[in-house]
């Protein structure tokens, strides 16, 4: 079971990179001063990469619990 508390345990950490760079990308767009339809188009982007880093980490903490549930 330790095995899939480390798999788990790199998913999150993954989700977690994928989070950050989710808004480091954000923050350099706002930083760029895009309005309107170039900075929608910018954070269209980016809804599908966070909310599959988010699934990403969710997972992860999932298996973290049920390796640590069943070891």
């Amino acid at each position: 079971m330790a095995a899939l508390i480390w798999i788990g345990a790199a998913m999150t950490v993954a989700g977690l990179l994928a989070l950050g760079w989710c808004i480091f990308v954000a923050l350099r767009a706002r930083r760029q001063g895009l309005e309107g339809a170039a900075m929608e188009a910018r954070l269209r982007g980016l809804v599908a990469v966070n909310l599959g880093a988010l699934a990403l980490s969710a997972i992860g903490l999932m298996l973290v619990a049920a390796g640590v549930i069943l070891g």
